[in-house]
């Protein structure tokens, strides 16, 4: 049976925005950038997949009538767009990626962790409790800015607060590139609030410490509570890890949501563009500097220092910028290292193999 596969190769346009009539990869978010990737001779022998879950011993595919467990691999991540490879599942051609979100993995081995791929909108949700704190927001900012993704700022609780208006304006301050969006996660707010970035065919993902309503807001978007939610404890508002592996759930319109585990810790790694973004009336200002060079320190004719005697910038966010920056120099350079180490003893085991090679 010989199949018709223009649908894949481009999305129709008469398609891009009915639900309905998306074709199944469109339902899993299959957009022209992929399909400008490959051939129809490609999708005959290696179909497109994506990973809509990680779990610890192997990758959930789904594609056009698959559905098939991977082996788990260092550099696939949920969200991936694979061509399935059958004979070979391991050997699977990863497509590019839109965007990738990526930290240096906890522990002291400098590794990378690569956390979702091709996502169009990031929420980074917090609470009007203990939990709400700028740095962290910051971090988010420039992970999501860095992975070329939309950030949103979702503050929720809400309810919980007669003024939540402080919390708000907080967050604000953040960047002028996000917008901030204030609700209580239960109820209609969420498919109300934050339904123009959920489009069928994108993919959006929630990304929060645990018990700021991550799961609870994509519960209300799913219209379902296919997502299990816990209280956060009363006595410091920390929350539970309800959530425990990053998957892909979708909408009744077609938007695909990711849910994620809360991070405890969040290092910053290769993000020094995304700080920039995040810190742009600080990049505005340095450019007006005496100094190509300058560090906003102490140097004559800094725009940045002056700006901040005259009440024009916080000199606080020139402190999260150094904090974010010197973080993020010393992880890169570590990794880079590690990446440097690696490609040497690869060498030397191929020189060695060779050598025997010879031998024989």
């Amino acid at each position: 049976m010989i199949r018709d596969y223009s649908d894949f190769l481009p999305l129709r346009a008469r398609n891009a925005g009915r639900h309905s009539d998306f074709n199944p990869l469109q339902a899993l978010g299959w957009q022209p950038f992929f399909a400008q990737q490959i051939s129809v001779e490609d999708l005959s022998v290696t179909p497109p997949v994506r990973i809509v879950e990680v779990h610890r011993n192997g990758l959930h595919a789904l594609g056009d009538g698959i559905d098939t467990i991977l082996p788990p691999r260092a550099d696939v991540t949920v969200g991936d767009w694979l061509m399935l490879d059958p004979l070979r599942p391991r050997s699977s051609r990863v497509l590019e990626r839109t965007s990738l979100i990526k930290r240096r993995a906890p522990g002291t081995d400098r590794q990378e962790q690569l956390i979702a791929a091709n996502i169009d909108t990031a929420f980074i949700v917090t609470s009007c409790n203990q939990d709400f704190k700028v740095a962290r927001l910051e971090r988010y900012a420039a992970l999501t800015f860095e992975a070329g993704i939309t950030p949103v700022i979702v503050v929720t609780k809400t309810d919980l607060l007669t003024d939540s208006q402080s919390y708000i304006d907080t967050a604000r301050t953040v960047s002028d590139m996000i917008d901030v969006v204030a609700l209580d996660a239960r109820g209609d707010a969420p498919r109300t609030k934050l339904t123009s970035w959920c489009r069928p065919g994108k993919t959006v993902a929630f990304l929060g410490s645990s018990g700021v309503g991550k799961s609870t807001l994509a519960n209300a978007l799913l219209q379902s509570q296919s997502i299990e939610t816990q209280s956060i404890r009363e006595d410091d508002a920390k929350g539970r890890h309800t959530t425990t592996r990053r998957e892909l759930h979708a909408m009744p319109n077609g938007c695909l949501i990711l849910d994620t585990p809360g991070m405890r810790e969040l290092q910053l790694t290769d993000a020094a563009d995304g700080i920039d973004d995040l810190f742009a009336d600080i990049q505005e200002l340095a450019v007006r500097c005496r100094f190509r060079d300058c560090q906003h320190e102490s140097e004559p004719g800094c725009a940045v220092l002056k700006a901040i005697d005259e009440g024009a910038l916080d000199g606080g966010r020139l402190s999260s910028w150094r904090k974010l920056m010197a973080e993020d120099a010393f992880n890169s350079a570590s990794l880079a290292e590690r990446r440097s180490r690696d490609k040497a003893f690869g060498k030397m085991v191929r020189g060695v193999k060779k050598l025997k090679d010879v031998r024989k």
